[in-house]
């Protein structure tokens, strides 16, 4: 029996962090930005799960704009998140209180002194490929494996898609994952602008132009 979506795009809370933690770690963890920063494949998962339990937790829930889509698996049973994305809409800024003091030894102890430098200079280049103009930002978006094939991803973006376009706003991402780009490219975005990283491999800039 195919799962049953009994919810697209739903706002979340801090009660949500450990699942949208977990559902992200499950779907991005091979990413390679991730078997970089943490290249222990038996610690990666967890890592990945603490790394974004951090990016959520003091981020994007108090100051960007969290959605899952939810699926059960019988009208019976309780739905369980399966897909997050992470959102920054115009004039905010979820990733500000990342690298706070507060956050900051939080940062250092999960990822190390070897690679926290170029974790940073990564970031920081991120953040100069961003559009000048008002934009939505997607920073992550990431479906369980379970049920990856079956459209719950592109619910989920097209849900932040259409909300952009209701505003008139472009949407912004980036991704080292070379497969994700056809991936957005089918939603509309284009490549604009890569970076190599050394050891890590491309950073790909996509914009989705406001429609």
């Amino acid at each position: 029996m195919s799962p049953i979506v009994t919810s697209v795009a739903r706002t979340t809370t801090v009660e949500d962090v450990p699942d949208v933690a977990r559902v992200l770690s499950r779907a991005l963890h091979d990413d390679p930005l991730f078997r970089w920063l943490f290249p222990d494949d038996e610690l990666r998962m967890a890592k990945v799960r603490r790394f974004f339990a951090l990016a959520v937790g003091f981020g994007y829930t108090p100051s960007g704009d969290v959605r899952v889509a939810e699926l059960a698996e019988s009208t019976e049973s309780a739905p369980v998140t399966r897909a997050a994305a992470l959102w920054a809409p115009p004039n905010s800024n979820p990733e500000g209180p990342l690298v706070s003091l507060r956050t900051w030894p939080h940062w250092g102890a999960l990822i190390g002194r070897a690679r926290l430098a170029a974790f940073v200079r990564i970031f920081a280049e991120w953040k100069m490929a961003s559009p000048q103009e008002q934009h939505l930002y997607l920073a992550a978006l990431g479906v369980d494996p379970s049920v990856a094939g079956t459209g719950v991803a592109g619910g989920l973006l097209t849900a932040g898609l259409d909300e952009a376009d209701s505003q008139g706003l472009p949407v912004f991402t980036q991704t080292l994952n070379d497969k994700s780009v056809g991936f957005y490219e089918r939603f509309g975005f284009r490549c604009v602008h890569e970076v190599p990283h050394e050891g890590i491999g491309t950073s790909y800039f996509l914009l989705r132009p406001a429609s």
